[in-house]
């Protein structure tokens, strides 16, 4: 086992004297954590380490050697596990835990711009927004600029705060963001800078800030005001700092500049779980923090106390192929534990029929739903599945991304469909006239009322006088179309064809990623024989109602399945996890083939997903799958799995009776 000489903290009282047997209650890793006191430290803590604990037990330390826990911060990214972490070190210690500044990023900016704001021009009385009310300011401006009005259809006003609010998390200038990330908007480039603009200089005027102008104006408080810095630097003489992979590079400056005064900072985190560089987080942060940081002690935190050794050599055969990581090993004391199952399955439908057969197997076994969660990597992955488990009345909750049939363009899809196979449908046609321009709510009312009683729907279209007449026309041409196809997947690819410039039109801000989606829906819908049975389907679970009928009366007792996107799991944990398309093209996604830094953050992704299981671990691709979007067959798992050997990974082919 490895050694670590401990230095005795300045100031601190002999070691028995402390109340808490330190050495007794925490593995070697975490005691060396909680005793470095002094200087610059990195905890590098591993999936299941026991990270949170080993916060708690410093600010316990912290303050039983006898620090002021006012000089003490801790940083984290929710107000609720600063709370949690002061409250269970109040527990082990006393009430003086609970004078420790601890919370957000964001409330710590807010607290300290009152106090020393006006020192850079930020008034004591300014406004704070929060993301509602600054999406209303951006409508305002972009009315004043006269931009509500353009041609082309301006972006929402929920998507340019995003944007904006990510080009300052990012620190990169809005061109650049908007052609790298955004650019079915780049003809707007121009009016979105010229909003940007015109976007700070109403909120200067009105003394207002939103959250990121809350991290802006620190860290130009602290670079700018030397008396500010120092003073808060004297003040906070021991800066802890959660998720440390997790920060922008703006949260990264406000740290630095924080502790210029004594470098006493410990960052907590692990480069391996860094995920979300589509929100602004920078995974340079955490790499680059011992040169930031010179003399940064480095600790891995590498004993799990969550999963199985079996599953642990699988999740380290994973990250050890990363290009650029903190080097740690997980282990358990647990050992043993099944081998995670590589399960090939012939076809989506196919895999959808085993998760669902082995749900109910291990609910058979003793495992309760709530202890069963499907992870994928994008919403869309789990669309075939959530048809099969309300067909099987096996109740789930779905986090991160919409159910399937609550998607607003899927709904719209299904408007069109609804009214092929049924006329009358007055509500379908309401919906699918809506969507033509010049047709509101009065007109769709009355059209849908002669529709109901016509022969000849499409010729009707044709000759109504209302509406773009174009439109009208290309819509009738749709249903004299589609009654001549037969099969359902033939019908939904003309009505998506159809749909698509609609679609664009409808949703300009995200209309790539729906597009994705319904490419999804057409592959589900070339397995149904008949539109009459793809759309029975598709009603069996309402939208909203996550409970199945069959098994509701059970969901109080046992909970639900968790369906969730790896993003939205981080940080929880299950007995069994399956994770869908394991599949070459779509985890990694085709689009991110080519660029390392992208297909670095899907290896971590990969990475978490599979730390998310205690017990069991099911990794699963279907073998021939045709992608229409590259026109390509898929059948190989993915290259993260190949990294794993395969005496680590059992496979298994799925076959039927």
């Amino acid at each position: 086992m490895e050694r670590y000489v401990l230095r005795r903290e300045p100031g601190a009282q002999p070691t028995h004297d402390f109340k808490i047997d330190y050495a007794r209650v925490l593995n070697p890793q975490q005691y060396a954590a909680v005793v470095a006191l002094q200087g610059p430290v990195l905890v590098v803590a591993g999936a299941g380490s026991g990270k949170t604990r080993t916060l708690v037990y410093r600010v316990a330390r912290l303050v039983e050697s006898g620090v002021d826990p006012a000089r003490v911060l801790l940083l984290t990214f929710t107000r609720k596990s600063a709370g949690e972490m002061l409250r269970r070190a109040s527990h082990l210690l006393d009430g003086r835990c609970d004078k420790v500044a601890g919370g957000t990023f964001h409330s710590f900016a807010n607290l300290v711009l009152r106090r020393h704001g006006e020192l850079i021009g930020v008034a004591r009385s300014a406004t704070i927004l929060d993301r509602g009310d600054a999406e209303d300011v951006i409508d305002i401006v972009r009315a004043q600029l006269g931009l509500d009005k353009a041609e082309k259809r301006f972006p929402r006003k929920q998507t340019i705060a995003s944007i904006l609010s990510m080009a300052v998390n990012k620190a990169v200038d809005l061109p650049s963001l908007i052609e790298e990330e955004y650019v079915h908007l780049l003809d707007h480039v121009d009016s979105l800078e010229s909003l940007r603009r015109a976007y700070g200089e109403y909120k200067q005027r009105q003394k207002l800030l939103d959250y990121d102008d809350l991290l802006v104006k620190l860290r130009d408080l602290l670079a700018q005001s030397d008396a500010a810095r120092q003073r808060l630097g004297q003040q906070y003489r021991y800066i802890m700092v959660d998720e440390y992979q997790d920060t922008n590079r703006l949260q990264a400056e406000i740290v630095r500049l924080l502790a210029s005064e004594h470098d006493n900072v410990m960052a907590v985190g692990d480069d391996a779980q860094s995920i979300y560089a589509f929100r602004g987080a920078s995974f340079r942060n955490i790499m680059d923090f011992p040169r930031l940081f010179p003399g940064t002690r480095v600790i891995a935190l590498e004993e799990n106390y969550r999963s199985t050794q079996a599953i642990l050599d699988a999740t380290n055969a994973i990250i050890e192929k990363a290009r650029e990581r903190y080097t740690k090993r997980l282990f358990t004391r647990r050992g043993g534990g099944d081998a995670p199952l590589l399960v090939a399955t012939h076809s989506e439908q196919q895999q959808s029929q085993f998760v669902c057969q082995r749900i109910l197997e291990l609910r058979e076994e003793g495992v309760p739903l709530h202890e069963i969660a499907v992870l994928f990597r994008s919403s869309f992955h789990s669309f075939d599945l959530e048809l099969e488990l309300a067909r099987r009345d096996i109740p789930f909750v779905k986090r991160g991304g919409f159910k399937f049939v609550e998607s607003a363009h899927v709904k719209d899809v299904l408007a069109h469909l609804r009214v092929l196979a049924n006329p009358l449908d007055a509500v379908s046609w309401f919906r699918v006239l809506r969507l033509i321009d010049g047709v509101g709510p009065k007109t769709a009312v009355e059209l849908t009322r002669d529709l109901g009683t016509a022969a000849d729907p499409a010729s009707l279209l044709e000759q109504a006088r209302r509406g773009n007449r174009t439109e009208m026309a290309a819509l009738a041409g749709l249903l004299r179309r589609t009654a001549e196809i037969r099969s359902p997947a033939e019908q939904v690819q003309a009505v998506t064809a159809y749909y698509d410039a609609l679609l664009k039109r409808t949703y300009p801000d995200d209309f790539p990623k729906r597009q994705r989606d319904l490419e999804q829906f057409a592959a589900i819908a070339a397995r149904f024989a008949s539109l009459e049975n793809l759309l029975a389907d598709m009603a069996l679970e309402p939208p909203g109602d996550a409970i199945g009928d069959g098994l509701a009366s059970d969901a109080d007792d046992e909970g639900l399945l968790t369906l969730s996107t790896i993003h939205s799991a981080k940080g929880l944990e299950w007995h069994s996890v399956f994770l869908l398309w394991a599949l070459e093209g779509r985890f990694p996604s085709f689009y991110n083939l080519g660029k390392e830094d992208e297909m670095e953050e899907e290896r971590r992704l990969f990475y978490v997903a599979t730390t998310r299981a205690k017990e069991k671990l099911y990794l699963s691709y279907p073998l021939n799958v045709f992608d229409r979007a590259t026109g390509m067959v898929l059948g190989k798992p993915s290259r993260f799995v190949e990294d794993i050997p395969e005496e680590i990974l059992r496979p298994v082919l799925v076959v039927e009776e």
